[in-house]
């Protein structure tokens, strides 16, 4: 889930070199889980990823529910066209919370409007683009390291000079690389 930030893109992530609980019984191993359990740690870590509480997941399973076609795969989908999911897949900020805060502080307009709700689900077409009177912060020194680590989706234009992103269209399931498994979480809420 790289929540450590930068040190889990290399070999020295804590979660790669010792990959069991702490303590005496740590290295035995875990016990085996159920598929409520399964089902569970799936819907948990996609929460923990974006960021987003149980409430709002629900909803989340809802909406793709009532959408024709794959549940999962509409649920991911809106899911990854949420703004601050957007901001932090451009490169121009290390993490999703800090990609809130800044929408949160008026940073970034859609389609030349201030948006400062990062749960506003961005459309084909929209244009993301930072506040002019902010390019010059200091939150934006660091970004230029960022972005050249991160890997912008097919799905997103971006124009790095600018600061600026045009979602090219709704990402699809094989676009889409998390290391959870949709499936799972529509199991878990359609029991």
């Amino acid at each position: 889930m790289f929540l450590k930030g930068e040190r889990c893109y290399t070999p020295k992530c804590a979660i790669t070199k010792r990959n069991y609980p702490p303590g005496i019984h740590g290295v035995k191993g875990k016990p085996r889980l159920t598929n409520f359990g399964l089902q569970l740690r799936e819907k948990q870590k996609a929460k923990r990823i974006y960021q987003i509480s149980e409430k709002q997941f629900f909803n989340y399973y809802q909406k793709a529910s009532k959408k024709k076609g794959n549940t999962g795969e509409n649920m991911m989908q809106m899911l990854e066209m949420r703004l601050d999911n957007v901001v932090f897949k451009m490169g121009l900020t290390p993490s999703r919370s800090h990609a809130r805060q800044l929408i949160t502080h008026n940073y970034y307009k859609v389609n030349d409007k201030v948006v400062n709700i990062p749960s506003y689900q961005v459309k084909p077409k929209d244009v993301i683009t930072l506040n002019e009177n902010k390019k010059d912060k200091k939150a934006f020194t660091v970004t230029a390291q960022v972005a050249e680590k991160m890997e912008v989706p097919g799905w997103l234009d971006v124009n790095e000079k600018e600061k600026t992103a045009k979602v090219a269209n709704i990402p699809k399931l094989d676009e889409i690389q998390q290391p959870f498994n949709p499936a799972l979480i529509v199991e878990f809420y359609s029991r």
